[in-house]
């Protein structure tokens, strides 16, 4: 039997295009506080202030790091009056920081 042979069927792969945009926003999730900020948007919306007095970090630090994750799509912005809040509007984001608590956390 060949080696070739031996291999089983692979899933569809995405093209190098799609595999650029996955990476990219894989990148934009390697990061501390912005995995943090995405586990305090996972229930309820916030504003940069309040994500920024959670975190600990300036304003314009949390802005930052919310406007890298909305380019990527993982996040919605919503204004009412003079406040801007942000909440997480991919269910994918969802199913990743599940996949992150079932590995990650502490029993």
């Amino acid at each position: 039997m060949t080696m070739a042979a031996k291999k089983t069927e692979v899933a569809p792969m995405p093209d190098l295009d799609s595999l650029a945009q996955a990476a990219e926003c894989l990148r934009a999730l390697a990061h501390p506080m912005r995995l943090k900020i995405l586990f305090l948007l996972e229930s309820n919306r916030w504003t940069v202030g309040e994500l920024a007095k959670a975190c600990s970090i300036r304003s314009h630090v949390a802005s930052e790091h919310l406007r890298l994750m909305q380019r990527c799509g993982m996040l919605s912005v919503e204004k009412e009056g003079q406040k801007t809040y942000y909440q997480i509007c991919e269910s994918q984001v969802h199913a990743i920081l599940a996949c992150m608590r079932e590995k990650f956390s502490q029993s």
